[in-house]
């Protein structure tokens, strides 16, 4: 199987990349199971990709239903080095508005059920996360908006939740005076899952809505309604940065599980 360099996973709503060239989808099964869909591989400007739909198409799984492990665990075992995951949020901060995008550099996790490391009996580890995000592909993503003029708001913390529900008015409220600026369901455990996969790993949020400590309750067609409206300056976003990641490696990201380990 001829190996990918960059893999992406579609959040909700972008179940497509919209950018690959000769494309055929592959079906992948790893020792974790199956990942959520088949994925798609091609290539783009040169550069061998993949795309993975992470709700699957259709969006048919729920955030706390997606086989983490099995996505992650599919696009390295493809050969990918580097993931760039989109996501829908919502907004904890007046300035971050609807049809923003969100770079998250923290997160707090408040999800309960999933299963987030590859450790298994006998083979305990302990990876640290104190930077979650690759600083490479943190910095490419910068350097790409401010070029394009595309609003991104960096340095936003993003705190997980369980889901499929959205908040309630004071846990809303509270993630505001934790310090949360942005709300999602997916981010956990994924990146820490790339992580410990020694993939350099990267979220571009899409923000979709005000969360409910606005006032006004969130709707899942609220959510659809801003994405469909932004999918392409997420596209476009995407299509200049993989054109600007180098070829090699400079971070530390492949060197995850070197002091991880008793």
């Amino acid at each position: 199987m001829e190996e990918i360099e960059i893999g992406i996973f579609g959040g909700t709503g972008i179940y497509d990349a919209g950018l690959l060239k000769n494309a055929e989808t592959v079906r992948v099964e790893t020792e974790y199971g199956e990942p959520s869909d088949v994925v798609t591989r091609g290539t783009y400007k040169g550069r061998r990709m993949g795309f993975l739909p992470r709700h699957g198409r259709g969006h048919v799984l729920a955030p706390h239903m997606i086989n983490y492990r099995a996505n992650v665990r599919a696009l390295a075992d493809m050969g990918a080095r580097r993931i760039i995951a989109a996501s829908a949020v919502g907004s904890l901060r007046e300035e971050i508005e609807p049809g923003h995008l969100a770079l998250p550099d923290q997160f707090i996790d408040n999800t309960r059920s999933r299963i987030g490391s590859f450790t298994e009996r006998g083979s305990v580890i302990h990876i640290s996360v104190a930077d979650p995000f690759c600083p490479e592909l943190q910095g490419c993503l910068r350097r790409t908006a401010d070029a394009r003029g595309i609003t991104l708001h960096g340095g936003c913390t993003y705190v997980c939740i369980e889901g499929p529900r959205f908040s309630t008015r004071a846990e809303s409220n509270i993630y505001r005076r934790m310090g949360a600026d942005v709300i999602g369901m997916t981010l956990v455990p994924e990146c820490q899952l790339a992580r410990e996969a020694r993939v350099c790993y990267s979220s571009i949020a899409l923000v979709t809505d005000y969360d409910v400590w606005a006032k006004k309750p969130v709707t899942a067609k609220e959510v659809a309604d801003t994405i469909s409206k932004n999918t392409e300056t997420f596209r476009d976003l995407l299509s200049a940065t993989v054109q600007a990641i180098p070829r090699s490696r400079s971070c530390r990201c492949a060197a995850a599980l070197d002091d991880a380990t008793f």
